[in-house]
């Protein structure tokens, strides 16, 4: 079975760009299926509130339970105080099976963490470059499964996606996916040094094709038990700890002002 483990879907209520405006996600799947995808984890676009955004894609799930699974979509800072409950509610009614947070929202913070340890699930985090929070999660979760995408930046930060290799290699919980990396030779070496079992395909649709994102994978020549390491079998890995645990009742709501939303690509990263 092969896996994207990294695609949005619903509607943004920005307009800064299509990260925050529109993820429409029928002609993706149209395209992963003519590339022979079989499932896809699915998370928002970028919103100020991240309870309405996760339901629209809970709806979306169920719309499709056959091909898609969800993560839930937090934010560090604004949903301070409440991301045990945005996490129970996706876990509990929609079925939800990760959390996802981006750098590009806030930084991930130990309220996420130990949610998602709660609930055994894992964190897809995209750091944006800022990849030194993987040796910080890795000692203080070390029981957590962090996925760090893009090799650790979107924006080909070559520095980035390289030291991020030393992570995977060096710690036992610390992943990253295929998504967005131009630079072949580096996720080449990801694969060689860190070993299959440590990356995950993912294609962060609908942006970019799930066809040309998983001929990269391909065009790694790994043998093929590896191969269908990276193309599923790792995230199936990661998802069978999962347990539907009965959360604590919810806590208060921390408000905080609404978001300024500046264009990601100028913020060192992008909208992956």
């Amino acid at each position: 079975m092969i896996i994207d483990c990294h695609c949005h879907a619903g509607t943004g209520d920005g307009l800064t760009g299509p990260w925050d405006t529109a993820a429409p996600i029928t002609r993706h799947l149209q395209r992963a299926t003519e590339a022979g995808i079989d499932r896809t984890v699915v998370f928002a676009a970028f919103h100020s509130d991240y309870g309405r955004a996760n339901a629209e894609v809970a709806r979306i799930v169920a719309s499709r339970p056959d091909r898609l699974l969800g993560f839930a979509f937090v934010h560090a800072a604004r949903d301070s105080g409440r991301i045990l409950e945005l996490v129970r509610v996706a876990v509990e009614r929609y079925g939800f099976v990760g959390i996802k947070a981006h750098r590009y929202d806030a930084r991930l913070s130990r309220e996420i963490c130990e949610v998602a340890r709660r609930f055994r699930i894992p964190v897809l985090y995209d750091p944006i470059g800022e990849i030194a929070i993987a040796e910080l999660v890795a000692h203080a979760y070390p029981d957590v499964d962090f996925i760090l995408p893009h090799l650790g930046s979107f924006s080909d930060d070559w520095r980035a996606q390289h030291g991020l290799i030393d992570h995977l290699v060096r710690h036992p919980n610390i992943y990253a996916d295929t998504s967005g990396v131009r630079r072949f030779d580096i996720l080449e070496e990801a694969v060689a040094r860190a070993g299959a079992r440590k990356i995950l395909f993912g294609s962060d649709g609908p942006w970019l094709h799930p066809g040309l994102e998983l001929a990269k994978v391909r065009a790694l020549k790994l043998t093929p038990a590896d191969e269908a390491a990276v193309l599923g079998g790792n995230l199936m890995r990661l998802l069978a700890k999962r347990t539907r645990r009965r959360a604590a009742p919810p806590v208060r709501h921390v408000s905080a002002p609404p978001p300024v939303r500046r264009d990601p690509w100028l913020l060192a990263g992008a909208e992956g």
